[in-house]
């Protein structure tokens, strides 16, 4: 099944959990850990097949913010150190969660980094490029 295009936002989301070092290499997958730490997600990535158990991949079929994060880390898709340090720290679930409405959790997001000196424009263009780089690699989704 071919996965669908993530919400904008778990580029962010993804540069967020890399920032944290919550993304790491166990054996042939990874792991990584929710924001609140309570979760980890399991992912495999064998060419243009990936699983994921976090629930965007599971239950929505799309591409989760935890694949996201391992294709930065492997450098299939676009990483900026820069703008994953003012991602850092954020409350993601939390935020998720309270909000019930990612457009209100980006924004919030987005004034965060801009008050750590990056700019809006700067993040809005690397996220579009990132979901470009994203839908041209056409992932599948295995279990």
């Amino acid at each position: 099944m071919r996965l669908r295009q993530p919400p904008r936002i778990k580029v962010l989301e993804a540069l967020g959990a890399i920032a944290d070092q919550r993304v790491k290499k166990v054996n042939e997958h990874y792991e990584v850990v929710s924001s609140e730490g309570d979760r980890k997600y399991t992912v495999k990535v064998e060419g243009d097949n990936v699983s994921s158990d976090d629930n965007g991949t599971r239950y929505r079929n799309y591409v989760g913010y935890p694949i996201i994060a391992v294709l930065m880390l492997e450098g299939r898709l676009p990483y900026d150190d820069e703008l994953a340090r003012a991602l850092a720290g954020i409350p993601w679930r939390k935020l998720n969660e309270e909000m019930k409405d990612y457009s209100k959790v980006e924004e919030i997001v987005l004034e965060k980094a801009e008050q750590k000196g990056v700019k809006r424009e700067r993040i809005e263009d690397f996220v579009s490029k990132v979901m470009e780089d994203v839908r041209r690699l056409r992932l599948n989704k295995v279990t």
